[in-house]
Formats: structure tokens, C-alpha cells, sequence
């Protein structure tokens, strides 16, 4: 049986690219410095340089401000940009029917992100969902990140299941996919067309809300199976 479901952040509950084309419009208006160059400009080139996210913003601002010869600091812009992103977090459709309906089925709930603590933390806490999980695990804390199998582990652990009472959701195809279950875990990839498909066998959604077919499914073959091994096994019954 499905015991504990657990979650990436970026690109998975949070909508990050839309999340950040708020909050790059919103500090552009807010600081006279960025606006010695048109806005489309400014967040194509942030969107850009940014890579997904996996560019930190010390070093995108940096080179903002070398190519536009932009009148402010880098730590400047970074210290808004860290206060800010919260404010603009988006999730996508369906994630709190989501998590209420898992919920109801008294499974557990977890996250599992690579990134800095403070940062991601707040970023939950912009989608407003911090009290849905009985788990949140950050790399930066845990000094490993995804798709590490030990970060996996201490999820499950700290969840009391084992790997495979678990599923993992996520976007990217090895840190997530591939990694939850090289971990022995369930693999549900929330498919992105910048990505190309994991090379594991897994589950695939488009969808948030397609998670709780795949759990019932699970639930229903357990069920099953369960069942048969009674039958054919006279110490079972």
C-alpha cells in the first residue's frame, strides 16, 4: 500500500518559470536602476542566464549588470530578489485539491528539494502549503542533494516507510526520476518538454490531479494480489 507521497518543488508544485516572470516584472518596476533598459530586454536575458534555476542569482545579476552597465550592486538586486520571490510563487493547477485529497487518504506527505534553505523554505511558504508535509527536506541542510540516494532515504525514514510504500514526483529526469528510484522508490515524472524523457521505467503525468489515479491504481493492484497470495496460500487465510 501507498503510504507516504512525496514531492519535489521547482516544476513540480511550484509553477517556477511563470513565478518568476511575476517577480522579475514586479522588481523591474520597483527599482529605477533596471529600467535604463526596456523590460523585455531585462527578463529575457535574466531567463536566460538563469538556466532553470540552476544559475544562482549572485552570479546572473553580475553579469546584468556588466553587459547593461547597470547603476546598482549585485547584492542589491539579490537581496530583493530573496525577499521578493515569495511574494510571486505560483503553483500549478490543482496542487492543494491535490494535496487535500491525498491527505484524506491519511498518506503522508513529503518534500524533497535541491537548493538553498532559507530560500526554498520560503518559497513553500509563498504557495502556502508548509502545513500539508510532515517532511521537508532541503539539500543545503542536509549537506547532499538529489539525486544523491541517501536524501531519498533519510525522507523515507524520517516518514517511518519503507521505499516501497513511497512515490516520488518530480520534473527532472535524473534528479528526481532516476534518482527516487534507484532509491527503490515509486517514480512519477511531471513531464517537461525541456526535458527529454528518464530512461527508467516510470510512471508519467501532465497533470498534478493524475497523481491520485496512479495511487488508487497501486492501491487497487496491492489490494489484488494481496487477495490471490490468501487464496493459493492456506496460512495466509
Amino acid at each position: 500500500m501507498i503510504k507516504a507521497v512525496i514531492f519535489d518543488l521547482d516544476g513540480t508544485l511550484l509553477d517556477r518559470d511563470n513565478s518568476l516572470k511575476k517577480m522579475l516584472l514586479s522588481q523591474y518596476y520597483a527599482i529605477t536602476a533596471l529600467q535604463k533598459i526596456d523590460f523585455s530586454i531585462y527578463s529575457e536575458r535574466f531567463i536566460e542566464l538563469d538556466q532553470r534555476g540552476y544559475v544562482w542569482k549572485d552570479i546572473v545579476y553580475q553579469q546584468l549588470i556588466n553587459e547593461y552597465q547597470l547603476d546598482i550592486t549585485r547584492d542589491e538586486l539579490l537581496a530583493d530578489y530573496l525577499e521578493r520571490f515569495e511574494h510571486h510563487c505560483i503553483s500549478f493547477n490543482g496542487m492543494h485539491e491535490l494535496l487535500n485529497e491525498i491527505r484524506s487518504k491519511n498518506i503522508k506527505l513529503g518534500v524533497i528539494t535541491n537548493g538553498y534553505s532559507e530560500f526554498q523554505r520560503s518559497n513553500i511558504r509563498g504557495l502556502g502549503i508548509t502545513d500539508y508535509f510532515d517532511v521537508i527536506i532541503v539539500s543545503e541542510e542536509e549537506q547532499i542533494k538529489k539525486p544523491e540516494m541517501e536524501i531519498f532515504k533519510r525522507a523515507l525514514h524520517r516518514l517511518q516507510v519503507t521505499a516501497n510504500e513511497a512515490i516520488y514526483v518530480g520534473d527532472h529526469p535524473q534528479k528526481d526520476v532516476e534518482g527516487c528510484i534507484t532509491a527503490g522508490m515509486i517514480g512519477i515524472w511531471k513531464e517537461d518538454l525541456y526535458y527529454t524523457k528518464p530512461e527508467v521505467s516510470c510512471h508519467t503525468i501532465n497533470e498534478l490531479s493524475e497523481v491520485t489515479d496512479i495511487i488508487n491504481d497501486l492501491n487497487r493492484n496491492f489490494c489484488t494480489s494481496t487477495n490471490a497470495r490468501r487464496l493459493t496460500n492456506p496460512l495466509l487465510q
